[in-house]
């Protein structure tokens, strides 16, 4: 039986984006419909963030056994059972999926359907037998994984993060086309769990990041033994008795390569194909939709926020566009996003953390920049712990404005929150070379590359001039 549902805010997504705006606004009193077509949680629940970081623990883990012997501690060859580790990837998003359900979204007062939504009207949708009217609407659809044209991958089984993490047994050599964030993630973590791992990748790995870090990053991995192939033309891929064979040309001569199986991370899409945005006057393209600064789409009464309005992909980008839009639709504030502070983080060992602009972006930018590195090499904790593989990299103005920093090593993600913060709030280098770090932590190399900054006026001739003139008052 067909349903009129009116409400102030209709969101179509129920992943990171979607649902925060819904149990937000649901709570600050906004009535509210959700409607999802797929699983609750989104791509970041049941595909992407939470199973691909559970998989990389369980590489981490197994890793542990051969990290062992540097302390004297001979754990042996790990038995990877993969049963478990595909049970491991299953409970954690069972743990983690309550708080994503219908059920705990409908306590909150907020209306959910499940079926697909699409516009039939600038402030109309249809989804199923419902038709939802609302004040504003929010699409928050996400993005899949992007399958690349390539010959003959529609003849063979290839997979993508969507089934990469169902198992049940842990491929014999797996091939990754693509040397973004979650082609070096995957390949990694498979390499951890005794896999053999060969990674394909049309220009340079990590191309987002700096290159001096990614550096680091492509050392560690071949050292776990991953082939890395760089600057290479995937031609065609065939089926082989034993799985899967890609063809690939690299400096004009053609090379097979033979795997069990295909992992295609070749980017991501954002999901815009069935939302009939024509009808709601809404602007779009392949790429995503068009927003401006207030994530507000050319039918200004309709917002777009996460992956599916382009910029950066990444989970956390979506919660924070939830917090705009909310002050938009809700108190109209003329909230405005800032991505200048926008963090993000490959998940490897060592990790790759990056705020801000790159050295080469900088470089072309602002011209005049200071560049201050300290190595993990030199910091006490990292030694007592064996994990000296790796730097900071601080990008700042000559005056000691941040630009940008970008750290490879141990635990990268949680040190790099230190200057998201400091950029978002526009502190200055002097402000970090200032705080009262710890010891020993792995958190001393920011204060020790933000000092680095005075090191050449401090121990100048100039400073050495004035100390001995201060030498003749007593």
């Amino acid at each position: 039986m067909a349903e009129q549902v009116k409400v102030d805010i209709g969101i179509i997504g129920a992943g990171s984006g979607g649902l925060s705006v819904a149990a937000g606004a649901q709570q600050m009193g906004a009535s509210t419909a959700l409607i999802e077509k797929g699983l609750m949680g989104g791509d970041c629940l049941n595909y992407g963030c939470v199973p691909s970081k559970a998989l990389l623990a369980a590489g981490h883990a197994a890793q542990a056994f051969v990290r062992g012997a540097d302390f004297g501690i001979n754990g042996g060859k790990p038995e990877i059972d993969s049963e478990k580790v595909y049970g491991h990837i299953r409970n954690t998003i069972a743990a983690i999926a309550p708080n994503d359900s219908v059920e705990r979204f409908e306590g909150l007062g907020v209306k959910v359907i499940q079926a697909e939504a699409r516009f039939t009207g600038p402030g109309e949708v249809v989804a199923g037998d419902t038709t939802i009217r609302a004040r504003r609407f929010v699409i928050a659809t996400g993005s899949h994984a992007f399958v690349p044209p390539i010959k003959g991958l529609d003849q063979v089984p290839f997979m993508t993060n969507e089934n990469i993490f169902n198992g049940p047994v842990l491929p014999e050599h797996l091939v990754v086309i693509g040397g973004g964030p979650i082609g070096i993630e995957m390949a990694q973590a498979h390499r951890h769990l005794g896999c053999k791992v060969t990674l394909l990748e049309m220009f340079a790995i990590m191309p987002k990041d700096d290159a001096e870090l990614v550096d680091v990053v492509r050392r560690a991995l071949e050292q776990d033994g991953i082939a890395i192939i760089e600057g290479i033309k995937v031609v065609g891929v065939e089926k082989t008795a034993a799985g899967i064979a890609v063809i690939i040309e690299k400096d004009g001569v053609e090379e097979m390569i033979e795997g069990s199986h295909l992992l295609v991370a070749a980017g991501r899409r954002p999901n815009v194909e069935s939302l009939d945005l024509e009808k709601a006057g809404v602007e779009h393209s392949p790429m995503g939709i068009t927003v401006d600064a207030r994530l507000r789409t050319s039918n200004k009464k309709i917002f777009a926020i996460g992956d599916v309005a382009g910029g950066f992909q990444f989970t956390h980008v979506a919660g924070y566009h939830a917090g705009i839009v909310i002050r938009n639709a809700l108190f109209r504030l003329p909230a405005k996003a800032d991505m200048r502070a926008t963090p993000w983080v490959t998940y490897t060992a060592p990790e790759l953390a990056q705020v801000g602009l790159t050295e080469a972006e900088a470089r072309k930018k602002h011209g005049d920049i200071k560049v201050l590195t300290w190595p993990f090499a030199e910091n006490d904790r990292a030694r007592t712990e064996r994990l000296t593989d790796g730097m900071i990299k601080v990008v700042t103005s000559g005056k000691g404005h941040i630009l940008g920093v970008g750290i490879a090593g141990a635990h990268a993600g949680e040190l790099i929150q230190t200057w998201v913060l400091a950029m978002s709030k526009k502190m200055k280098i002097g402000d970090i070379a200032s705080m009262i770090a710890p010891y020993p932590t792995l958190g001393e190399i920011s204060k020790r590359a933000a000092g680095s900054f005075y090191t050449e006026t401090l121990f100048s001739a100039r400073t050495k001039k004035l100390i001995r003139f201060l030498r003749l008052f007593g």
